[in-house]
């Protein structure tokens, strides 16, 4: 029997949660490699096992992904009541109760389905907002027909380039996030292989490319990056660093460019391949098979290996692709995530300045559409529930942390040049005292504010203990490290208790922007 990790049991059990306390569509985040099949295909079992006449569509835009969906739900579960409806399958099986589907071949067959009680979405950051895209125009056939139709999003990353966040904004198809999984957590853990970088030494200059769409014009981009020298460069610089790898993954600006890319490297005896969305299937199929049996060395592409594919072996990867999308640097850098039991780590070679522009992969820097539509407004995670805020919010809208006040600055940059926020070197720090004061917020729920005063400088965090979600979990693991007494329900009952609470003699703190967050505790022995 298949065995779910912790954090695949806690995504299963939000789901429902979220149902009995909230209201809309949520969210479940978990990292590429994160094992999000097998969460799907428990989520199923549970919910038929309690409920058995539900009709469930577990619908997405890849076909690899329809058959991976089904094939571990199968292997779960082997007589759940499944089928497949998709055209690339070859297979239209939609009496199934529970249908795993390619949105293109399902979108107009709302009326052959008839009722449906659970949708759930693979993939959801590929999901437009507008409700006249065949997503949204779906969704609302089916919810003609049941009314009280629930839709779930499974996603790595939820954001899309032009729209930000998929669950904030006008015309967001989610409302929330029901349970997120930490990329750095999952990799500290040994769930997931750990991502490297180092400073490349040619880098695809984009001076004067313009942006369209929110993203760099394709062909000025693939124009400048198919000058030959450059080519070159960056050809022995992958050569270089891959001697003592065994599968690499390039990705390119485009097909002349990946073309490019292949010819330069299979001229230095390196054996590559190169894919594109309109490969033919067999040959495609066959090349795939070829590097993933380490036949092939490399493989070359443009966007075809970001979504369902599947590699573990991959121990490096280039980009040679300069991109504004924060999901697709992220989803590119998760195809080398996979654990393996010949790699240590995956080489991240970054030639287009994706790292110093988007950040670390698990501190990402996410850009949110405004109500305007004319422009993208910035946020920050908050360090303490991790809730996105406007750049220019001084304190969190959802827990109270309270952010320190802009330094002025001519210009400022993304990223520290780490793919990990943990490859920012932290530092321990000497406590001197700690005061535990209730933060109250206009509006919302109070917050325990704990500093921890290190000289004259006070480190703080907050402790939600009277929000819902990841900052009340967050909450209850704070306080069971520290106390045999029973989780208070309320900032008031926490400070009756203070006194008692076991205190650290050190914290280890780590700049996070223009502030620090504490990352571990030294206790007295």
């Amino acid at each position: 029997m298949l065995q779910l990790r912790p954090y695949q049991a806690a995504a299963v059990a939000a789901i429902p949660q979220w149902f009995e306390t909230q209201t809309g569509n949520p969210l479940v985040v978990i990292p590429t490699a994160g094992g999000k099949s097998l969460i799907i295909s428990k989520f199923i079992q549970e919910t038929l096992e309690s409920w058995p006449d539900t009709k469930i569509l577990v619908v997405t835009h890849v076909k690899e992904l329809i058959a991976q969906n089904h094939a571990e739900l199968m292997a779960l579960w082997p007589q759940t009541p499944a089928g497949i409806y998709s055209a690339g399958l070859n297979k239209r099986e939609h009496k199934a109760q529970i249908l795993f589907c390619g949105i293109q071949s399902i979108h107009s067959k709302a009326n052959l389905l008839q009722r449906v009680d659970l949708v759930l979405i693979d993939e959801a950051h590929l999901v437009p907002r507008n409700a006249e895209t065949i997503y949204g125009k779906f969704l609302n056939q089916l919810k003609q027909i049941n009314p009280y139709i629930k839709v779930v999003g499974f996603t790595a990353t939820p954001y899309r380039l032009t729209e930000g966040l998929l669950h904030q904004g006008p015309g967001a198809m989610f409302d929330g996030i029901a349970y997120e999984a930490s990329v750095l957590d999952l990799i500290n853990q040994g769930y997931l292989c750990r991502p490297i970088s180092r400073p490349a030494k040619r880098q695809i200059d984009t001076r004067g490319v313009k942006t369209i769409g929110g993203e760099f014009a394709a062909g000025q981009l693939e124009a400048v990056a198919l000058d030959p020298d450059t080519i070159g460069a960056i050809a022995d610089e992958i050569i270089a660093a891959g001697a003592d790898r065994k599968g690499w993954l390039i990705f390119g600006c485009g097909v002349k460019h990946c073309e490019a890319m292949h010819a330069a490297l299979t001229a230095q005896g390196i054996a590559c391949g190169v894919i594109f969305g309109d490969t033919p299937p067999t040959e495609r199929a066959q090349i795939i098979a070829d590097f993933k049996a380490q036949k092939l060395r490399a493989l070359c592409s443009m966007g075809v290996l970001t979504t369902g594919f599947n590699a573990p072996h991959v121990d490096l990867i280039a980009i040679v692709r300069p991109t504004k999308s924060v999901g697709l640097y992220i989803q590119i850098v998760g195809r080398g995530t996979r654990l393996h039991p010949d790699k240590v780590d995956c080489l991240i070679l970054d030639f287009g300045g994706n790292i110093a522009r988007h950040g670390p992969i698990d501190q990402p820097i996410v850009k949110q559409k405004t109500g305007s539509e004319k422009g993208e407004m910035p946020l920050k995670k908050c360090p303490e529930c991790e809730e996105p805020n406007k750049l220019t919010a001084r304190e969190c809208y959802n827990c109270g942390f309270e952010f320190p006040p802009p330094e002025k600055q001519v210009e400022i940059y993304a990223g520290t040049g780490a793919i990990l926020s943990s490859d920012i070197k932290p530092e321990w720090v000497i406590v001197d005292k700690i005061t535990y004061t209730r933060h109250e917020k206009t509006g919302g729920q109070p917050s325990l504010c704990v500093s921890y005063w290190c000289g004259l400088t006070a480190h703080k965090e907050w402790v939600c203990f009277e929000h819902t979600g990841y900052a009340r979990t967050k909450a209850v693991t704070w306080w069971q490290t520290r106390s045999a007494q029973p989780v208070p329900n309320t900032v008031g009952e926490a400070l009756k208790f203070y006194s008692s609470l076991r205190q650290p003699i050190e914290i280890m703190v780590r700049a996070k922007g223009k502030y620090t967050e504490i990352v571990k505790y030294k206790w007295a022995a």
